[in-house]
This record gives structure tokens, sequence and C-alpha cells, in this order.
């Protein structure tokens, strides 16, 4: 089911939540409706978890996950990283991550079994999404555009791209990530 939601003024709910099937972080500071959106669709079913990042309120641009794990930059406070630790379910492992495009969100996008990233990523970086993600990782591009998790949402059944990605694009990507 889908339900409309705004995060303040703003229509971009997936720059203040991050979705998994496993676990869900929203932003401190949202009003009761955008809290109610989640909790009555989300809360019988998974942890929907309240946080700030960094001490953000864009978990969705900083954060990327999974069933198996959770990526945070390194700019998340010890208290912020506890705090996920005991929120979400033990079997997530949660690792922070020092990397040059912190943005996590915006430069790799994943489902259970593979990753796509910016080209740029560390190669460290790769490492720590194969081994907490526990995914394939790829390097690319979305219609020209390296910020992969802006421009493309995955889930393990498929996956939406941005409008400009040519059919060779979406055939390759299909292959590339199993879907």
């Amino acid at each position: 089911m889908a339900v409309r939601c705004a995060f303040e003024n703003s229509n971009e709910v997936g720059v203040f939540a991050m979705l998994t099937n496993s676990y869900c972080i929203v932003a401190l500071g949202g009003s009761e409706n955008f809290y109610s959106a989640f909790e009555s669709e989300l809360k019988p079913h998974i942890p929907v978890v309240h946080a700030t990042i960094g001490g953000t309120r864009i978990p969705g641009r900083v954060c990327v996950g999974n069933r198996h794990g959770l990526l945070v930059p390194s700019i998340t406070t010890d208290n912020e990283l506890q705090h996920l630790r005991n929120a979400l379910p033990e079997d997530v492992k949660i690792q922070r991550v020092e990397e040059r495009l912190s943005a996590l969100g915006n430069c790799i996008v994943c489902n259970d079994y593979v990753a796509l990233v910016h080209p740029d990523l560390d190669r460290e970086t790769e490492e720590i999404i194969q081994d907490v993600l526990q995914v394939e990782v790829f390097r690319g591009a979305i219609a020209g555009n390296v910020l992969v998790g802006t421009y493309l949402t995955l889930t393990n059944q498929g996956g939406l791209v941005h409008p400009k990605t040519t059919v060779e694009e979406m055939d390759e990507l299909s292959q590339l990530l199993q879907v």
C-alpha cells in the first residue's frame, strides 16, 4: 500500500526517510502526520527509527542499507550510532564509513543482492559495501548521472530509473542488477 506524506513543506520523502524490507529510518523534527504515515503502515511489520545522522535530518541521502546492514557516514556521532544499534534488528550490521563522497544514499543504490555505486567511490568503501551489505558491487551511472542513488531506486523485484535512461541502459541494468 502507498500512503501520501510530506516532511514539513517538502515532498521529497526519500530525502527524509530510508526504507528497507527490515527497517525504516525517519528524520527527527517532522510533523505528527509524517511520522504517523510511516508508523501506521510499517510499524506492525518493521522497526521505524526516528534518528539524526551527523546532526542532519536527511537519512535518505546520507545512509544506504538493506536487510543485511546499514552504512552511515563518518559524521555519524557515537550517540547516533548507539541509538541505531539499539533500535534496529540485531542481525543488521551497522558500519560507519570514512568516505570522501559522504552522501552515501546519493552515491550507492542496492537491494539485498547487488549494489551500483558512483564510479569514484573509494575501493575501501566498495569492500565495506560487499562485507556489510553482503552484495556484489558494480560501478556505473544512470542516464549519464554518477549519483546513482538519486537516479535509481531498487528492490529485489525491480527498480525505477531516471526518465532519460535509454532502453539499452535499462536492459544492461536489468542484467547487471539481476532484476
